[in-house]
């Protein structure tokens, strides 16, 4: 499924994308930064012609803010249109607090869809534990209240992706839940065959270059290791300059593109040699 929307990936991706589907359950991706975990959500969503609805973690997001919110200014202005006393306040209160005046966040308009979206929980880590308590309520019963409306059951069960970067241990409670999925950074061919899809008529020299250098990139300690996407911009980049090769002042004049922590990038600089000397990385470079 996937590897038709041109997502380079593996077995153990689709399989876990399959088995998540199939058994109706959350999938829960980890890994480290830029690897490509929000964008199995994005293709998962392209692959079923469906809708992605997309709940950006943060610390302090609670459930209101996942959930719903009345449009306050709408409503002050409607029961300024009726202060006449023309409507009982029964009739009021029924208008007010309807569908019109309600503000649908990522939860409620995921399980108000007739059709199933693919529901991206993105950077659940983020989130306080007492969020976490209250996605584990509506991931077991696809349901939610609301005060002045009542119960709001899920019209179809939306297909759900957890991603997380691991700033914090999730509960076992949640873990439990979902199926389990950890991608690491690519190996070598793998990011070969990633530029080639993304970028097609990129040099294939340079961009075995660009593979091997982020390779070997990657294994020296860095506050901020560059993912994919950064691999994608360098390419991106060095191709727009017309570039057929990598050399020392070349990598050096780019680093900004792949490195976006100044201390980084005095490290990579300080290491440059020794980066280019690596075993593997001479015989690509030539």
């Amino acid at each position: 499924m996937l590897k038709k929307q041109a997502y380079i990936t593996d077995n153990s991706v689709e399989m876990s994308v399959y088995l998540s589907m199939q058994l109706e359950k959350p999938l829960l991706i980890e890994g480290p930064a830029g690897v490509g975990k929000t964008e199995i959500a994005k293709v998962l969503a392209s692959a079923l012609e469906t809708d992605l609805i997309r709940l950006q973690c943060y610390e302090g997001l609670d459930a209101a803010h996942a959930l719903y919110e009345w449009n306050y200014q709408h409503q002050l202005i409607y029961l300024k249109m009726y202060d006449d006393n023309s409507l009982s306040k029964e009739k009021l209160e029924e208008h007010i607090f309807s569908d019109k005046f309600l503000l649908k966040r990522p939860i409620l308009e995921a399980i108000s869809r007739d059709k199933p979206p693919v529901l991206l929980i993105d950077e659940i880590d983020r989130a306080d534990e007492e969020f976490e308590s209250f996605l584990l309520e509506v991931l077991s019963d696809w349901q939610v209240s609301i005060p002045e409306v009542g119960t709001i059951a899920a019209k179809s069960k939306p297909h759900v992706v957890l991603t997380g970067n691991r700033t914090r241990e999730l509960s076992e409670a949640l873990r439990r839940r979902c199926l389990y999925l950890w991608i690491e950074y690519p190996e070598f061919e793998k990011e070969l065959a990633i530029l080639k899809e993304k970028i097609p008529g990129l040099d294939q020299k340079l961009a075995e270059q660009i593979c091997a250098f982020m390779e070997e990139l990657r294994r020296i300690k860095l506050e901020k290791t560059p993912g994919i996407a950064e691999t994608l911009d360098w390419a991106r980049a060095l191709a727009a300059m017309h570039l057929t090769h990598l050399d020392r002042q070349v990598v050096e004049d780019t680093l900004g593109v792949v490195l976006k922590e100044w201390h980084d990038i005095r490290h990579t600089q300080d290491s440059l040699s020794e980066l280019l000397e690596k075993t593997g990385v001479i015989s690509r470079l030539g």
